[in-house]
């Protein structure tokens, strides 16, 4: 396990049947499709390896039943996988015992899913504070560390209301509040924002974006919007039937997607805001030090783009020693933008 590991997830199976365990010893540990069509089993997931490193937000995404919600039970032990190892910062998280899984979810895991799941008897900061009160805290303590999270969210001046009187945005706000009092090593959040409207969901990831960039946090999301994952995520995973078809950047996604599943999520992807210069750049710099007309490799293309397609010669590009990597055409632009050749 690497030093910046902090969850591993090894070939995971989560089947659902009269007898999981037997019917995975029958086929080796490795059943196909055939099998679990004469046999009656559902393969939730299949064979699922990945890592979470310390401060990234994976986001794992796919289809309504491709798996992935699943996946992210069988992390949090809420369901125990069928076969296969996880560990959480180098403790196997399959060997732990009830106590002790329900003292790592006390103090290393916070969770927040797609139903709020607020104590409507409790106003905002006895629910915020709920946690902490499960730790047995001292009520002095735990309603000053809830304060904190209730401004950090955007909530001061609310504690005193009850989740009746607040709309969905606040509530899942409440939602984010209370799982990060806990001060949580791992934040795993399930479809967080799917149930808010339009607008107030984008607001919501405004938020979670400013909140990752103040607190660093390792995350593992849930999401079926590739949008949303393309705006939040440092890597996505996608899910089709309980298999993990692909894991990479959001960039490498929308550029290479590893079959026609993935590139059709990816289609309609914002790739201006997604891209990166120095992604379909043509590798021809010479070195030499940039010049005013030159732009950073590092720009998403959206940023440049107006002044890449507005010149007649290939722009060039500089890297982050300020030397000139390569350049960039109208052509390449075009072709990045809107997936043909254009001028």
């Amino acid at each position: 396990m690497g030093e910046n590991v902090q969850v591993e997830c090894r070939n995971i199976w989560k089947v659902f049947g009269a007898d999981p365990a037997g019917f995975m010893q029958r086929h080796n540990g490795s059943p196909g499709d055939e099998a679990f069509a004469d046999e009656g089993y559902i393969g939730a997931v299949r064979d699922v390896s990945f890592d979470v490193n310390q401060g990234e937000i994976l986001i794992i995404m796919g289809l309504s039943g491709s798996g992935k919600s699943t996946v992210i039970r069988c992390l949090t032990r809420l369901n125990d996988p069928t076969t296969g190892t996880i560990k959480f910062e180098g403790q196997d998280l399959l060997a732990a015992n009830d106590k002790e899984m329900i003292e790592i979810r006390r103090h290393k895991m916070g969770m927040v899913f797609q139903n709020f799941g607020l104590l409507p008897h409790r106003d905002v900061l006895s629910n915020v504070a709920f946690p902490l009160e499960v730790q047995g805290l001292e009520k002095g303590d735990r309603e000053k560390r809830a304060l904190e999270m209730i401004e950090l969210v955007g909530l001061g001046g609310r504690e005193s209301y009850f989740p009746r009187e607040l709309s969905g945005g606040q509530q899942q706000r409440v939602g984010i509040a209370r799982s990060l009092a806990v001060e949580p090593d791992v934040w795993f959040l399930d479809e967080p924002f799917s149930a808010l409207d339009p607008l107030i969901r984008a607001e919501m990831q405004d938020e979670f974006i400013r909140l990752q960039r103040m607190l660093s946090k390792t995350i593992v999301f849930i999401t079926h919007d590739f949008e949303e994952a393309t705006k939040l995520a440092d890597r996505i995973g996608i899910m089709k039937a309980g298999e993990l078809v692909q894991l990479s950047t959001p960039e490498e996604m929308v550029l290479n997607p590893a079959n026609d599943y993935v590139a059709e999520f990816a289609r309609n992807a914002p790739r201006d805001r997604i891209v990166s210069v120095k992604a379909i750049m043509q590798a021809d710099g010479d070195g030499t030090q940039k010049t005013d007309q030159a732009v950073p490799g590092s720009a998403k293309i959206g940023e440049v783009a107006e002044q890449v397609l507005n010149s007649d010669q290939p722009v060039p590009v500089f890297g982050d020693d300020n030397k000139i990597v390569g350049s960039i055409s109208r052509r390449r632009m075009s072709k990045a933008l809107f997936g043909r050749d254009g001028v």
